[in-house]
């Protein structure tokens, strides 16, 4: 049985190997350029370690690549299904239901909000958008200072690096958002 921590350690360790071999470098000139061990960086590209971020920081810099490159899958091994979930009582409910990588981090959620319910965003970082699918319901979304009315099927996207909001009527809203934010690096 594998743990979440082992899964992690050696998919992190995969993607240091992957990005070495591309790059024609052999281990002992990575462990150089990013003031490691030999021992470390077999340790960390066989999943054996569980580095701290500034090792992590100092290998992605030595390979030339985004911090965040190393801590995602870039192939699925298997299908990944995600099973739809029951509403469960009041409030708003957020479900993160995938996150994707590859120039932008990319999260899918699956936003379900009760009649007469507002929900404020918090802007996320310079870059990101928003992307809002509406699944069932109607609802008023998008920048705070410029909600949009929206009904099922609806997809709207924007800017989600300012203050945005969700306002159900009198009807419940279930609708996935996409938020692709930069990659920092």
């Amino acid at each position: 049985m594998t743990t979440a921590g082992s899964t992690i350690s050696a998919s992190v360790g995969a993607q240091i190997r992957l990005r070495r071999e591309q790059r024609g470098m052999s281990a002992a000139e990575l462990a150089r350029r990013s003031n490691l061990s030999k021992a470390t960086l077999s340790s960390l590209e066989s999943g054996r370690s569980n580095p701290t971020i500034d090792t992590l920081d100092a290998v992605a810099i030595a390979l030339g690549i985004p911090l965040a490159d190393l801590l995602v899958e870039t192939t699925l091994q298997r299908p990944q299904l995600v099973r739809a979930t029951e509403a469960v009582a009041d409030g708003p409910q957020r479900e993160l239901l995938r996150r994707v990588s590859g120039g932008h981090q990319v999260e899918i959620w699956r936003l379900r909000l009760p009649p007469h319910t507002g929900f404020d965003g918090v802007p996320h970082a310079t870059g990101t958008l928003e992307h809002l699918m509406v699944a069932s319901g109607t609802l008023s979304a998008g920048p705070a200072d410029g909600l949009v009315e929206l009904g099922q099927g609806d997809l709207l996207a924007f800017p989600g690096d300012v203050a945005h909001s969700y306002r159900t009527g009198s009807a419940p809203a279930e609708l996935t958002v996409i938020i692709a934010s930069p990659v920092i690096g």
